[in-house]
Order: C-alpha cells, then sequence, then structure tokens
C-alpha cells in the first residue's frame, strides 16, 4: 500500500473474493490463514442475510476456509444492529431466514404480524405470496419499511435468483413507500463494522468484486479499497463508473504479502 498510514485491520467480501460458487478461490486459504496468524483485526462482509455467522463458519469450513464465527459480519447482523439503535426492544414482521430472524431475537425484538414497527425484508429462496401481501397491508398501515440488503439478483448454479432488492422494488409499487436499505453500499454496514473492530477508517482496507456495492460503500466510508477481479466486475467496467478503487488486482492472492 502506498498510503501513509499502515494498514491496521482489514474488511473482505465473501461471494467473488474468498468464495465462488461453493469453492475457495485460488489464495483465499493462505490469505485468511496470513491475518489470523498477523493478529490484525478484520470481518469477512456479505450482504447474504439467509445465514448466521455460525452457518457461514460451517460452511466455510466445509469448503476448507477457516473463518471464525466472530470475524463474520452479515447484513442481518448490521440491520439488527440498526434497529436497536432506532427503537430499542421492538418488533417486526419479517421475510427471512435463520440469519435475519436470529440477529432480530438476539437484540430482543418481538417477531409479529400485529402492528408491528417494522417491516424487515431479508433474503430468502421461498418468497411467498402470502407473506408478501402482509407485508404490503402492514406498510400500508404504517409500519415502516427495512431492507437487508438492495441486491437485486443473486448466483445459483442454474442462473441468477431474484433477491431483496427486486422483492422490495416490488412492495414500494404495491405500497409507495421506499425501504431503508442497511447493507452495502450503504456505508452505514462499513461503519458499524469498523465500530465492531474498534478500527480506524484510515489504516483500514475494504476488499471486494462488486463496485456498485463494495467499492462505493468502502469509499464513502473513508477506507482504501481493492477490487479483485476474481468476482463480478471485470476491468472493463472499471472505468465506467464515477469513482474509483484504491487499487485493482486479480486476487486476493496479490495481497497476502501485504498482510
Amino acid at each position: 500500500m502506498a498510503e501513509s498510514k499502515p494498514v491496521e485491520s482489514w474488511l473482505t467480501d465473501m461471494d467473488g473474493v474468498l468464495v465462488h460458487e461453493g469453492t475457495i478461490i485460488p489464495g483465499a486459504d493462505e490469505f485468511i490463514n496470513r491475518l489470523r496468524e498477523s493478529g490484525k483485526p478484520f470481518l469477512v462482509l456479505t450482504n447474504n442475510s439467509i445465514y448466521t455467522p455460525r452457518d457461514l463458519h460451517a460452511r466455510l469450513a466445509g469448503m476448507g476456509l477457516d473463518v471464525p464465527e466472530e470475524a463474520i459480519w452479515t447484513s442481518a447482523l448490521a440491520t439488527a444492529k440498526f434497529l436497536d439503535g432506532q427503537r430499542p426492544g421492538g418488533t417486526a414482521y419479517v421475510i427471512g431466514e435463520a440469519g435475519l430472524t436470529t440477529a432480530l431475537h438476539q437484540i430482543g425484538y418481538v417477531l409479529t404480524d400485529s402492528n408491528p414497527d417494522y417491516v424487515v425484508l431479508g433474503e430468502t429462496r421461498t418468497y411467498s405470496f402470502e407473506a408478501l401481501t402482509k407485508a404490503i397491508r402492514l406498510i400500508s398501515a404504517g409500519a415502516r419499511f427495512i431492507c437487508t440488503n438492495p441486491d437485486e439478483t443473486g448466483p445459483s448454479p442454474e442462473g441468477v435468483l431474484p433477491a431483496t432488492g427486486s422483492v422490495a422494488a416490488l412492495i414500494t409499487k404495491a405500497t409507495g413507500v421506499d425501504p431503508y436499505f442497511v447493507g452495502k453500499p450503504n456505508p452505514l454496514m462499513m461503519r458499524e463494522a469498523l465500530n465492531a473492530l474498534n478500527a480506524h477508517s484510515e489504516s483500514t482496507v475494504m476488499i471486494g468484486d462488486r463496485m456498485d456495492t463494495d467499492i462505493k460503500s468502502g469509499m464513502e466510508a473513508g477506507l482504501r479499497t481493492v477490487l479483485v477481479l476474481s468476482g463480478l466486475t471485470q476491468q472493463s467496467e472499471v472505468e465506467r463508473y464515477p469513482y474509483r478503487p484504491s487499487r485493482v488486482v486479480k486476487s486476493v492472492a496479490e495481497l497476502i504479502d501485504e498482510i
């Protein structure tokens, strides 16, 4: 890194940086091992709200990547932290999986469909028409609309899947109410991660594979950013954006010796 302040902590996206469709990206295991050996604080960030950190730890371990449970920060955890700060002990109607419901239970939220403070939309592989109808009616009746992340599509072995952002657009169309998105590219997720590490933006690096989420949120939070070309954004697309990463590398393998 050419910047004057040494790098003291690291944030990295997961999909496209460390893993891709169930396999480790070459060099990712050595990168994580070097981080752990260095003692420098780090967090693996993901906009996916389906899984708990324990689930993700187990899934990554099954691929051969040893990421401690406490080093995983999801959009579900960020959403729960946000709601705990806004309205402690509140109530929510939730569309999502265990990662989101567990995070909300942990902050003492009551999950209910009876006059909730919030409708919270997260990722799930089984969006039901009944649940979406309930969400639309609750928001129309005055519930505040929160969404874990704005991703419009997600990957699968068969191709892209509609994701949280697309479903949020459906609800907005029906209610006229826009959600507040907590996950990337909202820099709030970066700042919460920095607070969790007790880290400073000037000495922290954010690594990501997407210009529109990882790099944008890192830049807006005042971090140095590294775009890896092992995921979604390709080299030819970088110049199309009005902002730039601090660096572009092929993969995290190129960063191992800088830890």
